[in-house]
């Protein structure tokens, strides 16, 4: 194999070089010729953004704990690189050992989130790996795709070999071994496949047809032969303690966009909000055991020379063992070391940490309320109140914060205009809170943010039926909250952020899409689209463009509300939750009726049977 290292001249020529060396802090070296696999793992964006994933970092870790595996890296090179690699017919090659992707066994890209699709083109473009999996010979690696947004992976389905449903500690031991199996026995890239897909969690997309009614809804989904499974269950690691975790974290050699050694607390969530994803997917909760936590913290930050920890989890106030656990990091912190306690609820306990480990001049307080109205809160099964967030409030003033952020979304199901007047309503009342405090106690005026985001329903949520705004109207929507802040009393403490509605529309139509969408990303790509994510480089236009030109219609995927009888893309995925659940929690919210986290009541999901974690308290 020969070793692609750029040469100075082009390294000197593009932004942060550094991206594309490797050589880090606690890189894997191995002898490639000792390895009986070479797996390239892709995270589909720049360096600084792959490097802070913790999912890469732990299968990193895992695979190459192996012997007869070596795992590398490879993200995908910023335009001016493209540009290059283009022009020169020079082949994306991975960080360790600069040698061609192309030439790897395997090459496993995590999908984190759809406006990356276009990305996972690009490295498969660059690693001169034809686009379509039916394209690919015995040559080609085995293209794996693996991550949240996986559960619905129709609209990537023709550019990957297979896809692996859920978490990666369980089966990826199971798949090594198979395929070291084939290879001794002689066998080709499709023995391999069609053996693969009895694997537990693993996809196959080749070995499924898709048929169509006449409006464009799916008339069935079926395997192509009588022993490929009819579903495919998700993977899940129930024991979080006794599991792999690195220790020895790759450190960046530039600034990545967490530049921290991140402690994963737990999976899961018991709040059961109706549009999160995550918290469906990862059901049910499971914690880490908090003498390992500690024990990983210590060894990290031995290892790393990192100068701050993060906690990692959808919730982690929800974590039993938190004060314990904080408490021995504060210590730590005597050393030098920085915390960040993200996803924190706003209480007396919370304030009392965070006091400790954050400069309160600096630091803002962050409360998600999600909806302005109570209403709307129980529409979406956010569990919080009103008189909660306004008491988390006054403690935090009390203790000297004057900075507040507030996220909210904006077209969730049945939200009405009075809806929408209700957030800047809410910050105002919290803004008022602030000054009821008397003024020698007060730190300057207060400033409160508010951000909002547009709603996207999701695969595997009680809103995955939903329909969605046109552009115009999410549009609309932020203006109606804009003009209305301008009413406030406290407006001058008031300041307003929304997204782009553009970016919001496509990220729909591609979390629930099917397979004609593969056609239009191919499209898009072809004209120039990469970095979708990146606002200095979406071009909604060229997406316009290819919608168009391939006739997919993309009102069809966002305006109208499915009918609890369709067949959805990702019907063929076990989850782990029933869609008689999911049915159930639709309903209760068009009823606005609050169902309760998992830790007062079992909501009957169906996580259940995994055996573990909070659904064996009840």
């Amino acid at each position: 194999m020969s070793k692609l290292a750029l040469s100075d001249e082009i390294l000197m020529s593009v932004d942060k070089p550094a991206r594309y060396i490797g050589n880090e802090v606690n890189m894997v070296r191995k002898n490639p010729r000792d390895a009986e696999i070479r797996f390239a793992i892709c995270f589909p964006d720049v360096y600084e953004i792959g490097m802070s994933h913790l999912g890469i970092q732990i299968l990193y870790d895992m695979f190459n704990r192996r012997e007869d595996v070596y795992c590398e890296r490879v993200y995908s090179p910023w335009s001016d690189l493209h540009k290059i690699m283009k022009e020169q017919n020079i082949p994306l090659f991975t960080l360790e050992t600069q040698e061609p992707v192309k030439q790897m066994d395997f090459l496993g890209i995590t999908i984190q989130y759809e406006m990356c699709y276009t990305n996972i083109l690009q490295v498969l473009d660059l690693s001169q790996i034809p686009f379509l999996s039916k394209m690919r010979t015995e040559e080609d690696p085995i293209v794996i795709g693996g991550g949240p947004c996986a559960y619905n992976p129709e609209p990537l389905a023709d550019f990957f070999d297979l896809f692996y449903i859920g978490e990666g500690e369980t089966q990826y031991d199971s798949l090594f071994e198979l395929y070291k199996t084939i290879q001794k026995q002689g066998g080709t890239r499709e023995d391999f496949l069609r053996a693969a897909c009895k694997i537990p969690g693993i996809y196959v997309p080749s070995l499924y047809e898709t048929t169509y009614h006449e409006d464009g809804r799916i008339a069935a989904f079926k395997p192509k032969y009588p022993d490929v499974p009819q579903k495919v269950q998700k993977e899940i690691q129930m024991d979080l303690t006794n599991t792999v975790y690195p220790r020895k974290p790759l450190v960046p050699f530039i600034k990545a966009t967490q530049d921290r050694v991140v402690l994963e607390i737990q999976r899961g969530c018991i709040r059961g909000c109706r549009f999160c994803q995550a918290g469906m997917i990862y059901r049910p909760a499971r914690e880490r055991d908090v003498d390992m936590l500690k024990e990983c913290a210590h060894e990290m930050l031995e290892n790393t020379g990192h100068e701050e920890i993060s906690l990692s989890s959808l919730s982690s106030s929800d974590y039993r063992r938190l004060p314990e656990l904080i408490t021995y990091l504060i210590e730590t912190k005597e050393k030098g070391v920085n915390i960040s306690l993200p996803s924190l609820r706003i209480d007396a306990f919370s304030l009392d940490v965070m006091s400790k480990v954050q400069d309160i001049r600096k630091s803002s307080l962050t409360f998600a309320p999600e909806a302005g109205s109570q209403r709307l809160r129980n529409v979406i099964n956010k569990g919080l109140t009103e008189e909660v967030i306004l008491n988390g409030a006054g403690l935090a003033f009390e203790g000297g914060w004057q900075k507040v952020k507030l996220y909210f979304m904006l077209g969730l199901p049945t939200e009405t205009e009075e809806d929408r007047k209700e957030i800047p309503r809410l910050a105002d009342r919290i803004a008022r809170r602030y000054y009821e405090i008397p003024k020698e106690m007060r730190n300057g005026k207060c400033q409160i943010t508010i951000s909002t985001s547009f709603f996207v329903p999701k695969p595997f949520t009680p809103f995955q039926w939903a329909n969605m705004c046109p552009k115009e109207e999410y549009l609309n929507r932020a203006r109606t909250v804009n003009e209305e802040m301008k009413e406030q009393l406290n407006h001058k403490s008031l300041k307003y952020n929304w997204h782009e509605a553009d970016v919001t529309v496509l990220e729909g139509v591609f979390a629930r899409g099917d397979r004609k969408l593969g056609q239009v990303l191919l499209k898009a790509y072809e004209r120039g689209c990469i970095f979708d994510a990146w606002t200095e480089a979406f071009d909604n236009q060229k997406w316009m463009e290819s919608f168009e030109e391939c006739g997919v219609p993309i009102d069809f995927y966002n305006l109208r509300e499915r009918s609890l009888d369709e067949i959805l893309p990702w019907d063929f995925i076990d989850c782990g939750i029933s869609k008689e659940f999911l049915k159930r929690e639709w309903l209760r919210a068009k009823e606005e009726q609050v169902t309760p986290n998992c830790s007062v009541k079992c909501s009957g999901c169906g996580a259940a049977r995994f055996q573990g974690g909070v659904c064996d308290e009840h």
